[in-house]
Order: C-alpha cells, then sequence, then structure tokens
C-alpha cells in the first residue's frame, strides 16, 4: 500500500512540474514554483552533507547560455528605452525548471530505489495521459469541472478555456507541444520493450498511452501533430534501419504497432458514430484532415491566422537588436499610440516575436541555448541521443507556430545527466 501511495505522490509531483498551474487559494505562485522550492531545500541539504558546492559541468555550460540570453534581453530593453522584460530573468526561470525537474527525478529515485531515463519518460508519458482523460472529464462531468475550477485560478494554457478543452494546467499550444515530446518518448520505448520476453502488457500500455495523446491531445492542442507526424517516421526508421533492433523483435513490434492502430481507429470511429460531442471533438482536433477527405484540400482555421502573423521586421535595427516588446505595447505607460489588446505586432509565432523582441542577435543566442542543451543531454545520455535531437527539431518547428518553449522537457534528463555525472566525477568546485 505504502508502494502505491509513494508512486501516486510521484505522479502527482511530476504533474505539477510538468503540467504546472496556479491554484485558487495560492494565486502568486504556481505549481512549479512549489515543486522547485522543494527542490532547492533538498539540494542544499545534499550540498550540506557532501560539505562542499559542486555543480555539474554540462549543466554549468547551459546556465551560461541562459543567462546570455538575459543579457540580450537586457540590451534590447535599454537600448530601446522598453519596460518588457519577458526574457530578462530567463536564466532565473531556467534553474526554477531545473530545480523542481531535480525534486521529481529525486522522488523518481526514492520511490524506485533508482531512476532511469525509461522509468522518467514513464512518468511524465503517464501524467500525460491522464491530464488527456481529465481535460475530458472536465469537459463531460459537470461534477469535475466544478472541482477543478475551483482549484484552478487564471485562463490561458494554466487555466481555464471558455472554448476548449482543459486539464490542471494543461492546455493549447503549450500542452500539446509536450505531449509531441511524449509521443517521441513511447517512439524509443516501443523497440526496447519488443525486445523484452514477457513484454505484452507493457506494449499495450504504451500503445494505448500513444493513441490517448495522439487522439485526446490533438483535441487540447492541434500542435500534438507535431509528435505524431515525427514519432511515426521515427519508428519507421527503427524498423527499416535500426541494427540494432532483432529481427523477432522487430516483426513483434510490426504486429503489435498494426493491432494498436487499427484498435485505435476503431474506437475512435465508434465515438465519432456514436456521440455527437466526440463528433465535435474529432472535427476540430483533425480539421485538417477532414477538409482533405470533404475538399481535396488540407485547411485549417489555424493556419489561416497563421499566415497573416507570420511577419517580419521591416528595418534592419529591429533585424539585429529588435524593438524591445514581445507583449503588448500597452504595457509601456508612456505609449500614446493605437491601443494594442494582443502580442506586439500582432503576431503569436515563434520566430516573429524573438525577432521584434530582441533581433537576430537574441534568436541565435536563444537558439544556441537549446542546442548546447540538447547536446549535454546527448553526450551524457548516448544511447537516446536521437531522442534528445527530436526534441530540438520539435522546438523549432513549434516556433513556427508559437512562442513556447521546450526547455521542461529537457530539464528531468539534465537532472538524470548530473546524477550519472556524480558517479564519474564529472564535477566542477565552486
Amino acid at each position: 500500500v505504502m508502494k502505491i501511495i509513494q508512486v501516486l505522490l510521484t505522479l502527482v509531483l511530476t504533474s505539477f512540474f510538468f503540467f504546472p498551474f496556479y491554484t485558487t487559494f495560492l494565486p502568486a505562485i504556481n505549481t512549479k514554483m512549489i515543486v522547485a522550492a522543494l527542490g532547492g531545500i533538498l539540494l542544499l541539504v545534499k550540498l550540506a552533507r557532501t560539505g562542499s558546492a559542486q555543480i555539474d559541468k554540462g549543466i554549468f555550460s547551459v546556465s551560461l547560455w541562459a543567462a546570455l540570453v538575459s543579457l540580450v534581453s537586457l540590451m534590447s530593453m535599454v537600448l530601446n528605452n522598453t519596460p518588457d522584460d519577458s526574457y530578462l530573468g530567463y536564466v532565473v526561470s531556467m534553474w526554477v525548471w531545473l530545480s523542481a525537474a531535480y525534486f521529481v527525478v529525486s522522488a523518481i529515485r526514492f520511490t524506485h530505489g533508482s531512476v532511469t531515463i525509461e522509468r522518467v519518460c514513464v512518468y511524465l508519458i503517464s501524467v500525460g495521459v491522464l491530464q488527456c482523460l481529465l481535460a475530458i472529464a472536465v469537459d463531460t462531468i459537470p461534477a469535475v469541472k466544478a472541482f477543478v475550477d475551483s482549484i484552478l485560478e487564471g485562463e490561458g494554457f494554466m487555466g481555464k478555456n471558455k472554448n476548449r478543452l482543459y486539464g490542471l494546467g494543461c492546455a493549447l499550444d503549450v500542452a500539446g507541444t509536450r505531449f509531441s515530446a511524449l509521443l517521441i518518448m513511447i517512439a524509443f520505448l516501443l523497440p526496447k520493450a519488443a525486445q523484452k520476453e514477457k513484454s505484452g502488457l507493457y506494449l499495450t500500455l504504451l500503445l494505448t498511452a500513444f493513441c490517448i495523446l495522439v487522439g485526446i491531445g490533438s483535441i487540447i492542442g492541434r500542435t500534438t501533430v507535431v509528435g505524431a507526424v515525427l514519432s511515426l517516421l521515427y519508428i519507421f526508421y527503427a524498423l527499416c534501419f535500426k541494427k540494432n533492433i532483432t529481427y523477432t523483435a522487430r516483426n513483434k513490434l510490426v504486429r503489435w504497432i498494426v493491432c494498436g492502430m487499427c484498435a485505435g481507429l476503431v474506437v475512435a470511429a465508434g465515438l465519432y458514430n456514436v456521440s455527437p460531442q466526440w463528433q465535435k471533438y474529432f472535427q476540430f482536433g483533425f480539421e485538417g484532415f477532414f477538409s482533405l477527405a470533404e475538399t481535396g484540400h488540407w485547411e485549417v482555421h489555424s493556419n489561416t491566422q497563421l499566415a497573416a502573423q507570420f511577419i517580419l521586421p521591416d528595418n534592419m535595427w529591429t533585424w539585429i537588436i529588435g524593438d524591445g516588446y514581445i507583449a503588448s505595447t500597452t504595457i509601456d505607460p508612456y505609449y500614446i499610440g493605437k491601443t494594442w489588446t494582443g502580442f506586439y505586432k500582432g503576431t503569436d509565432v515563434g520566430y516573429s516575436r524573438f525577432l521584434f523582441y530582441f533581433g537576430l542577435i537574441g534568436l541565435t543566442t536563444f537558439s544556441l541555448f537549446f542546442v548546447k542543451t540538447c547536446q549535454v543531454c546527448a553526450d551524457r545520455i548516448k544511447e537516446y541521443r536521437d531522442m534528445f535531437i527530436i526534441f530540438l527539431m520539435i522546438n523549432f518547428i513549434v516556433w513556427l507556430k508559437v512562442s513556447t518553449d521546450i526547455f521542461v522537457v529537457f530539464a528531468p534528463f539534465l537532472c538524470l545527466a548530473a546524477f550519472q555525472s556524480e558517479e564519474n566525477r564529472g564535477l566542477i568546485e565552486l
């Protein structure tokens, strides 16, 4: 019983970290901050026991790049004389994510006696699936909606949404980006599971999670399609070209994937034909596919908006260092022009927002920060090198639509790499 309680508590902590939200009883701080505070306390206790302050070399180098992002943000603010400090504290934000991830990874290690990359992936995938199921429950069961709304503060990707499905801190394209990463994790776990002798239940759970994340995840945030496409491409690549997968495991995986996809399609078709509510869900989540089937053209409303919002600077100064705005110009108390209630220049496209905020200097620095993060994870956990590279691809692809980033996905693996590095004494004294 205690083991079950520990696992459930670890799942809750993982969700608080991976899908943070503000509560009605503590509206000033979100769950990520609480978990980060616990992680900070745990780290201080560990440092007190060891008697020395040490920091992993990889995390140190990533921190330097995050500090450069903050520095370029400061440069843009000063040179453009603007008050928009959206990325001024990015290095602090990075460490908050890392501290929260450190506590979660430590909790997993405490619960199971050890922590592996596969175990971290399973916990992250589990909370993603639970968030999908919770989102459906919130939208269809009034009692669940009343309970969730009673503790969930605010609106947007961390809060409530009137016209979209939402869980606890799980909504819109931010959720879709994280679902994409979870689908990639499943794609990497499937070949490993297929090579185990008694893995039928494990494969069933992984494929069920995949179908739920693709189906319900796309309804919550259509950005999930990025992960769905990349994960399927990787599975195809692994089946055709990976030499470390045995012939028996390859055939086994093909059978399970075909059966799983057929079962998923049968369930989806049944829900679509039986329930008007699920018809609306699927028509929204897979609008492009319905448009292609009905008209022969891929047409999605958000794509039309995206095309209109993909704008670029019209002067060299903005190209180099930006205008110093990423939020609305209404944050400037001295602004006397036309009032704008949305994002600066009316665009939510990641590349456009970063260019207008701190130009090519900032965009390049921010991009290299993620490249460095990916490199550290890939160098330390070589077996999953390709997975981290695909995470990086997701980040840059999603920036074509929104400005959210994927550091939250890298953070647990950075901490896991640091744990492994401790054994190899890959540390530097502060």
